[in-house]
C-alpha cells in the first residue's frame, strides 16, 4: 500500500440534492408525501404526458434562493429552465427539467471545521433547481425490476461543491455543516432514509505537487455520511494502487456496495453534451424579483455558526455543550427559552443534555414531539434547585409529565414526593439512623469522612427518598460533633 499523502494529493467535490419541503411537487399539483401507495401521485404533467405544461412552484423557488442567501452565493438576475436528455426507466418522459448554463445561484462558500484546529472554505459553484425521477426497485421479484413514479417532479436544489477538500474526513465534515444549515432554514427535513438528501461524491488523484487535476470517478448509491466517507476512503486506496501500478483510471460513474464496502464500475462518466441541453420551451426565462430576494433574506434565521458565536459570548458554556445545542435549531432555542425561565444556564442546558434528549431518543422524536412546555418544565427544575423535589423526584416527575401530560405540581402531590426540609422531621429520622449504625458512627467520629456519606444514604432510604439530603448532611454532621 502506498502512501497516499507523501506521493498523491486527493481531490474531492461534492454534488448534494436537497428535496424541497414543499407540499406539491415542482411543476404540477400531485403531493410530495412520502411512503404513500406506488404510482399513486402522479398527473399527466409529472408523467410528461403529450399536451401538457408545467407551472413553476413559488414555494420550491423562495426556499431555493433562501438557500443560496444562506450559502452566500449570487443569485441570477434572470432564471431559466433547460431540458437535459437521458433514458431511464424511471423517468418517463426521458428528459429532466434542470438548469444548464443559468443556475439559480452560483460563488458561495461553506467554512468547515478542520481535524487539527482553524477552518476552510470550501466554494460553492453551483445551486441548480430540477425535478426528481421516480425509484426502481428490485427486490419485490427477482425477475424484473418495478417501477415507482410518485417521487417524479419533486423539487430538488442541487449544490455543487467546488474540488476543494482533500480528504474523506473532509467531505465528511463539509455535508454535516451543510445539511445543519438547510435544517436550520426549514427547507428540507434532509432526510436520507426517504431520499429527502441524497450525494454523488467526486474523486481523483493527483501527484502531490501537479496542479492538473486527475481522472474523476464519480460515486454513487450512497445512503448515509458515514458510507460517503467509507466509498471516499476505498476509491482513494483504490485509484492509487492502480497509479502505482502504472494503470490509467478511466472518467466513469461507480456505484458503492456497502454490504462488500467496494465500489463497483456502473458506466463510463457522461459529458455535458451527452445530455442534448437546449432552453426549455414550455417555461419561459423570467426576472428574479427583488422583493423576493430581499424578503428571503429578512426572513433567513440565525445560522449555526453564528448561533455558535453568540452562545459562546453570552452563556460562557464549554465549547463541547454550545455544540450539543447549536446542532438542532429547535433545540437551540427551546435551551434558550428554558434558561431565561429557569434563570440557570447550566440547570438548563444539563436538563436538555440529560433526561429531555433521553426521552427523545426513547420516543425517537425531535424536541418538538415531546410537547414539552417550557413553564412546566421550568417549574420541576426550579422545584428541584429550590429542594422542594430531590433531583431523583425531578426526574420521576420528568417522566410522569412527559406520559400524562399532567401539571408537575399535580404529579408531585399524587406521587408524595414533596422533600422533606423540615428540621423537626429530619430529626427524629436521623436519630434513629444513628442509633440503629453506631460503627458507621464511630468511624466517622474517628475520621472517616465518606462514613458520613453512608449515614446520609440511610436517612434518603428512611425517608423514602424525600429528605433534602443537604440538609440532612449538615444535621448529621452537627449532631455527631
Amino acid at each position: 500500500m502506498v502512501n497516499l499523502k507523501e506521493k498523491y494529493e486527493t481531490v474531492i467535490g461534492l454534488e448534494v440534492h436537497v428535496q424541497l419541503a414543499t407540499n406539491t411537487k415542482i411543476f404540477c399539483g400531485c403531493s410530495t408525501k412520502f411512503g404513500a401507495v406506488p404510482n399513486s401521485q402522479v398527473c399527466p404533467v409529472c408523467l410528461g404526458m403529450p399536451g401538457v405544461l408545467p407551472v413553476f412552484n413559488k414555494k420550491a423557488f423562495e426556499y431555493a434562493i433562501k438557500v443560496a442567501i444562506a450559502l452566500g452565493c449570487d443569485i441570477q438576475k434572470v432564471m431559466k429552465f433547460d431540458r437535459k436528455h437521458y433514458y431511464y426507466p424511471d423517468l418517463p418522459k426521458n428528459y429532466q427539467i434542470s438548469q444548464f448554463d443559468m443556475p439559480i445561484a452560483y460563488s458561495g462558500k461553506i467554512t468547515i471545521p478542520l481535524e487539527g484546529g482553524g477552518t476552510k472554505d470550501i466554494g460553492i459553484t453551483r445551486a441548480h433547481m430540477e425535478e426528481d425521477a421516480g425509484k426502481l426497485i428490485h427486490d419485490i421479484d427477482p425477475s424484473f425490476s418495478c417501477v415507482d413514479l410518485n417521487r417524479t417532479g419533486t423539487p430538488l436544489l442541487e449544490i455543487v461543491s467546488e474540488p476543494e477538500m482533500r480528504s474523506p474526513q473532509e467531505a465528511y465534515v463539509y455535508l454535516t455543516v451543510l445539511k445543519r444549515v438547510i435544517k436550520y432554514l426549514g427547507v428540507s427535513d434532509c432526510n436520507m432514509e426517504e431520499g429527502s438528501l441524497r450525494c454523488d461524491a467526486n474523486i481523483s488523484l493527483r501527484p502531490v505537487g501537479q496542479k492538473e487535476l486527475g481522472s474523476k470517478v464519480e460515486i454513487k448509491n450512497m445512503n448515509s455520511f458515514k458510507a460517503v466517507k467509507e466509498a471516499l476512503g476505498y476509491e482513494e486506496e483504490r485509484q492509487a494502487d492502480a497509479l502505482d501500478d502504472g494503470e490509467e483510471i478511466p472518467q466513469e460513474t461507480r456505484l458503492w456496495d456497502e454490504k462488500k464496502n467496494i465500489t463497483l464500475p456502473m458506466r463510463t462518466k457522461e459529458e455535458a453534451h451527452d445530455y442534448r441541453y437546449f432552453p426549455e420551451p414550455d417555461l419561459v426565462p423570467f426576472e428574479v424579483p427583488k422583493e423576493m430576494v430581499s424578503r428571503m433574506r429578512k426572513a433567513t434565521p440565525e445560522l449555526p455558526d453564528k448561533k455558535t458565536e453568540r452562545f459562546t459570548s453570552l452563556y460562557k458554556l464549554d465549547p463541547k455543550d454550545i455544540e450539543v445545542l447549536v446542532e438542532e435549531k429547535d433545540v437551540a432555542e427551546f435551551f434558550e427559552a428554558l434558561a431565561k425561565e429557569v434563570g440557570d444556564v447550566k440547570a438548563a442546558y444539563n436538563w436538555i443534555k440529560g433526561e429531555v434528549m433521553k426521552h427523545m431518543n426513547e420516543k425517537g422524536a425531535d424536541i418538538a414531539g415531546l410537547n414539552v412546555d417550557i413553564k412546566e418544565l421550568g417549574s420541576i427544575i426550579k422545584m428541584s434547585i429550590e429542594g422542594a423535589i430531590s433531583g431523583l423526584a425531578a426526574k420521576e416527575v420528568f417522566a410522569e409529565y412527559i406520559k400524562t401530560g399532567k401539571s408537575p405540581e399535580k404529579i408531585v402531590k399524587e406521587k408524595g414526593l414533596e422533600q422533606v426540609s423540615d428540621e423537626g422531621e429530619l430529626d427524629k429520622i436521623i436519630d434513629e439512623v444513628v442509633q440503629g449504625n453506631e460503627k458507621s458512627v464511630n468511624d466517622f467520629k474517628s475520621g472517616k469522612e465518606n462514613a458520613l456519606g453512608f449515614l446520609v444514604g440511610q436517612v434518603m432510604k428512611k425517608s423514602k427518598g424525600k429528605a433534602n439530603p443537604k440538609i440532612a448532611n449538615d444535621m448529621l454532621r452537627e449532631k455527631l460533633k
